[in-house]
């Protein structure tokens, strides 16, 4: 299995594994590879820069080594990722960036890895999903 982690799922694993629920963290472990979107290293450092999320001891800069290091592999989002954006239907969930991974992740058939339940809603347009 090839998985995409959101954002939480990214932060929790480098900086509080723990907090990571039991069943995203065995999807983890066995998986073929666990990939990070280049859009959630920019929704991170977005965030930090208007002070929507601090981050203990470490700059957004810094995150896509740590994660690289941890095991984790970086996936940049494609133009034609973005250019199809507009064909997932607007159920819901209305955060972009949200939106951008769960369309990543149906297009390039990654099962996405989320504690968030608003998610689910996008499994009948092709998402395959752990969640919490």
């Amino acid at each position: 299995m090839r998985c995409l982690a959101d954002t939480h799922i990214l932060l929790w694993f480098l900086m509080a594994p723990n907090r990571i629920p039991p069943r995203i963290m065995a999807a983890i472990e066995e998986a073929e590879a666990v990939y990070v979107s280049g859009v959630t290293f920019w929704e991170i450092s977005l965030k930090f820069s208007l002070g929507k999320l601090t981050l203990e001891g470490v700059t957004p800069d810094e995150l896509p080594d740590y994660a690289e290091r941890a095991g984790l592999r970086i996936r940049e989002a494609s133009t034609g990722l973005f250019a199809t954006f507009h064909r997932l239907p607007q159920i819901g969930h209305r955060d972009p960036f949200d939106r951008l991974l769960i369309h990543c992740a149906i297009q390039e058939h990654l099962t996405l890895l989320s504690a968030d339940s608003a998610f689910a809603d996008y499994r009948p347009y092709g998402l395959k999903l752990i969640d919490d």
